[in-house]
């Protein structure tokens, strides 16, 4: 795997780990995730003047795309106000190499390598520590909604990562990406203001428009970046290299957010990610 990779899916790592952490501190979540996806892209539109459009005949991937988009922002938002940081981040980051290798072998035919399974394997086992450190704790119970909602986060990203990284061996990521992360809110719009109302939009933009600005850069920038990688490199261990995120998220719930059960989440990201080195080395 090319270095110039490897170093574009670190920082991209950390700059979605980031993210996610200022998203999670928010009040209102969904309010704050399309405002920052709002207004993140239209920082970037005016560049499509000089980069052009995506190539047309990506277009209904990218479309496909916004749609699997759309489905992680509401379940992130979801997510985040019903469990620990430190559950759902390591849970639907680590979650998502091991699915994109569950759907080669379904619906590509494809064969794992002994490699690929051990790397399964032993995400599995990290998945269990995280998702049942509640477990190990006599005054906490399992967050079996956050959980669920970790994995249909991980759905989302398994389905339009996959689309993305085909897509953009075709066309230049760029403009590809920031379509894509424009169209998804646009089309939330309307949900948004229907249920929210627009007096408490405003309110939300005027009161933490700073937060609402860097949410949107980084998120922008992180998948930017990814994206980049992605066309330097295979899409499946490019994806796993990039779930670095899930050591960095587990350890910011703990330390900057004071959650309960940090340690034991850490431990298993740092067993998720040592999986997902298995896949992108051996698999």
């Amino acid at each position: 795997m090319p270095l110039a990779a490897i170093g574009l899916l670190f920082v991209s790592a950390v700059l979605h780990t980031t993210w996610n952490l200022l998203l999670k501190q928010a009040g209102e979540k969904y309010v704050a995730i399309w405002w920052g996806m709002l207004i993140g892209s239209s920082l970037f539109l005016p560049v499509l003047f000089f980069t052009g459009l995506p190539a047309w005949e990506i277009w209904r991937l990218l479309l496909i795309s916004v749609v699997f988009e759309i489905v992680y922002y509401i379940a992130l938002s979801a997510a985040y106000n019903d469990a620990d940081f430190s559950l759902v981040y390591p849970m639907a980051r680590g979650s998502a190499p091991a699915m994109i290798a569950v759907w080669s072998v379904l619906f590509l035919r494809e064969k794992l390598t002994t490699g690929g399974v051990i790397g399964l394997v032993i995400i599995i086992l990290g998945l269990l520590v995280v998702g049942g450190s509640s477990f190990f704790h006599k005054h906490s119970r399992p967050r079996l909604r956050g959980i669920l909602f970790a994995l249909l986060i991980a759905f989302s990203i398994s389905i339009y990562s996959t689309i993305d990284g085909a897509a953009v061996k075709h066309t230049a990521p760029f403009p590809y990406a920031v379509l894509i992360l424009f169209i998804a809110p646009a089309l939330m719009t309307p949900f948004v203001i229907r249920r929210y109302g627009w007096a408490m939009l405003k309110d939300e933009l005027v009161t933490h428009r700073l937060r609402l600005m860097v949410i949107g850069a980084l998120s922008i920038s992180a998948y930017l970046l990814a994206l980049w990688a992605y066309s330097l490199a295979k899409v499946s261990y490019s994806g796993a290299v990039r779930e670095v995120s899930v050591v960095m998220g587990a350890f910011a719930g703990w330390q900057f957010l004071g959650e309960k059960l940090g340690g034991m989440r850490v431990l298993g990201a740092a067993i998720i990610f040592s999986g997902i080195l298995v896949i992108a080395i051996f698999g």
